[in-house]
């Protein structure tokens, strides 16, 4: 494996994500690593998988280390209503600092993605040298009795918000608790809430700004935040501007939801034309 730093660091699981024609890959780790490979960084992923794992070929070009398990970390998701009813079918291996390459430890981009409660939120502290990036969703999620997805917040989790350069969260991901919400956006650098197919709000500086975009004609939103994200995070690493990254972000998640799975994620040339048609 090439230890060479890369741009943009994501550690979290892979998932095995269940639907009604099969499994196919899914987790932040794979939607984030495939958007910022199409936006033209080099990225790489830290995971745990199962032999189980649906395939990779969309990820052939991403350097990956995985920490094998005996199952895939597994997720079955079904939409009534516009809401997402989950269902934790499984778990891989918890990660850490130890697994990722020495050479990876300084990526100026590290995006912390957890899926199911495999990384603690101590590992913040890990990335000092770098712009410090959090999809926040798999540290909200426990389970119930039937493998049901529940709001279950990481104990460690409220004391290491101050690391955290950049949250990205939706009012889902808090199952609706505005409080629990605007408490995780205010205390870490740069909040952003998701809102769909209607863009985003971004929370520094002690502004809320809401960032419109164009609704699409949905197919399937799953992994549209993930993506939101990854071009949220990468945008704002290159230029500093939130606002210009909000705009891309919405445009590249907006777009995704007219496919399904990984190759639902545009190119960058379809993301700066569509950008310039909705705010150029």
């Amino acid at each position: 494996m090439n230890k060479q730093t890369p741009d943009y660091l994501i550690i979290g699981h892979m998932t095995k994500d269940n639907l009604p024609h099969g499994a196919i890959l899914g987790g932040t780790c794979s939607y984030a690593a495939l958007t910022a490979y199409n936006l033209g960084l080099r990225p790489a992923i830290v995971t745990s998988a199962g032999p189980d794992i649906p395939s990779m070929d969309m990820l052939a070009e991403i350097e990956i280390k995985t920490i094998f398990a005996t199952a895939c970390t597994t997720f079955e998701n079904s939409y009534q209503n516009g809401q997402r009813l989950q269902k934790w079918l499984g778990t891989s291996n918890n990660l850490s600092l130890a697994d990722v390459p020495v050479g990876w430890q300084t990526a100026p981009l590290v995006h912390l993605a957890p899926m199911a409660q495999e990384i603690s939120p101590t590992l913040c502290q890990s990335f000092p040298q770098s712009l410090l990036c959090v999809t926040i969703q798999g540290w909200l999620r426990g389970r119930d009795s039937e493998q049901n997805v529940i709001y279950e917040p990481h104990p460690q989790l409220t004391a290491q918000l101050p690391q955290v350069d950049i949250l990205v969260v939706s009012l889902a991901d808090v199952a609706g608790d505005q409080a629990a919400l605007a408490h995780l956006v205010t205390t870490v650098k740069l909040g952003v809430e998701t809102l769909g197919p209607e863009g985003c709000r971004l929370y520094y500086e002690g502004k809320i700004i809401h960032v419109p975009v164009k609704a699409e004609i949905e197919v399937d939103p799953t992994g549209a935040g993930d993506i939101f994200a990854a071009t949220f995070f990468t945008y704002y690493w290159r230029t500093h501007d939130p606002l210009k990254a909000a705009q891309f972000a919405n445009t590249c998640a907006s777009l995704s939801v007219r496919g399904v799975g990984l190759a639902s994620i545009p190119k960058l040339a379809a993301v700066e034309a569509r950008w310039q048609e909705i705010y150029g």
